[in-house]
């Protein structure tokens, strides 16, 4: 966004009067507006200029989750959760994501609404048709196909032979196979990547998953939080390569 208004104005300011004092004006407010940005986002200038704003695609995705706020069952996540994603890609830039677990596709969404403005692109998995098929309309209605490739797979069979890399990672599909899905893509996993995994504490009447916790604590080279404000969200980014 930051990027778009400074390249709006010339290089070089008309000589007319008027038009240099209102050039220098409409200059000091992005300025402003700049700053404000980065401030609130904490993005430093580099990642903000190199965010991309369509303004039209951003109308499309917000009128898309407003009609469909209250819309999002079947194993999908919370509003709070799919703008800690967003967040997420944003303030890294990831361009390279997966997601394993699409369900009708809210986390998909908000995934890829992050990597339309990063320039990325999506690849998510479910096993179910009818999710598949559901989140496919979902995406096509919010403006965000060109930045996703749903795959109807077995994410058992699929994601160990993706070839990657990737730089951000959700995984919200079967709890009890968190580990293996985690163990076939740490490799894949660029350093200073993330792989934020769904129900790994408690949170909207979840047990959650300690022992799956307690092993990405337990890993040297990745530094993990826990975001509880939703459905209980582990956020563990790769330091280094062991």
């Amino acid at each position: 966004m930051i990027r778009a208004f400074l390249l709006n104005f010339p290089t070089v300011l008309n000589s007319n009067n008027q038009n240099v004092a209102n050039m220098k004006t409409k200059l000091n407010s992005t300025r402003a507006l700049a700053a404000a940005v980065l401030l609130f986002t904490g993005l430093t200038v580099l990642q903000a200029q190199t965010l991309k704003v369509d303004p039209n695609l951003d109308k499309k995705v917000k009128e898309f989750l407003d009609t469909h706020a209250r819309q999002w069952y079947d194993m999908n996540i919370p509003e709070s959760d799919g703008k800690l994603l967003y967040d997420i890609i944003i303030k890294n830039n990831y361009k390279s994501a997966l997601e394993i677990g699409t369900s009708t596709g809210h986390s998909g969404i908000w995934i890829a609404w992050a990597l339309s403005k990063t320039g990325g692109r999506l690849i998510t998995i479910d096993i179910d048709r009818d999710r598949n098929g559901q989140a496919l309309k979902n995406f096509k209605e919010a403006g965000l196909s060109d930045y996703i490739d749903a795959r109807l797979a077995d994410a058992h069979e699929l994601v160990p032979k993706l070839e990657g890399p990737f730089d951000f990672v959700f995984s919200d599909a079967d709890k009890d196979w968190y580990r293996n899905y985690f163990l076939a893509v740490d490799p894949k996993l660029t350093i200073g990547g993330c792989y934020t995994s769904h129900n790994v504490s408690d949170g909207y009447g979840r047990r959650g998953n300690p022992d799956y916790l307690a092993f990405l604590r337990g890993l040297s080279n990745y530094e993990t939080t826990v975001n509880t404000a939703g459905g209980g969200v582990a956020i563990s980014y790769k330091r280094s390569a062991k």
